[in-house]
């Protein structure tokens, strides 16, 4: 497994969680040369489509189009996803292990629920981490984490222009073969709501219209506990037509 430190890792509850709400983000950062890195909390085993080994390796394929250095799968429960000592220790233990400076995780309230406890999880492990006295290892505790966006909005703190690694998304998205639909290709059966080609739809959409609040092509909106700090203001003026 891989040990060395990363400049950001991005936790989901699913295959596919992470790279459809940050996925342009982690493929902006990998390109810059930064370390990234992706957590799985489960392997999608209650999924309607698709096998757990299936969508382990579209995992891999996926985070390899973003440019990831590594990848990690949990078992946490899929579509009951736990969020005791137990589960908490295995975040612990892999926050500690790569050091991430930065945590993209699940909002805290989402239409599917493991979503949501995915993000106590998350945000419970990150603090944890930090404590001499919890669990194994050497505490270690990431400077933030950011909630991206999944299906219910938010109110974003800030929003990742991610114009330039689009592209690179997309060729993420392509290697859920199973989960998601592709242009060009039949709807898979049985349908679901993100395999509908309106989900695929919106996805472009979403990005669209959150890069026209920052005058980007596309963007990728996060959330925040906590104000951040900002070093220049002028870095926060949007591009674009004024």
């Amino acid at each position: 497994m891989e040990t060395e430190t990363l400049a950001a890792l991005a936790i989901g509850a699913h295959p596919d969680d992470v790279e459809l709400g940050c996925g342009g983000t982690l493929a902006l950062l990998a390109a810059a040369g930064r370390r990234v890195g992706i957590l799985h909390l489960t392997r999608g085993e209650a999924g309607t489509r698709g096998t757990p080994d299936e969508r382990e390796a579209e995992a891999h394929a996926a985070a390899a189009a973003l440019g990831a250095v590594a990848v990690d799968f949990l078992n946490c429960g899929d579509g009951r996803l736990r969020t005791g000592e137990d589960e908490e220790d295995a975040v612990i233990a892999v926050l500690r292990r790569w050091r991430p400076e930065i945590v993209f995780g699940p909002a805290p309230r989402d239409r599917h629920p493991d979503h949501g406890r995915a993000h106590r999880l998350v945000a419970a492990a990150a603090f944890y981490a930090g404590l001499a006295r919890r669990g194994r290892g050497q505490p270690y505790r990431p400077a933030a984490v950011f909630s991206y966006l999944q299906h219910d909005p938010f109110e974003p703190r800030f929003v990742v222009d991610v114009s330039a690694a689009w592209e690179r998304k997309l060729a993420a998205l392509a290697a859920y073969g199973s989960q998601l639909h592709q242009p060009g290709r039949a709807p898979a059966l049985p349908p679901t709501k993100v395999a509908s080609p309106e989900f695929r739809a919106a996805v472009e959409g979403r990005a669209r219209h959150f890069g026209l609040l920052i005058g980007a092509e596309y963007g990728e909106p996060f959330w925040s506990p906590l104000p951040l700090a900002v070093r220049d203001p002028l870095e926060l003026a949007p591009g674009g037509l004024r």
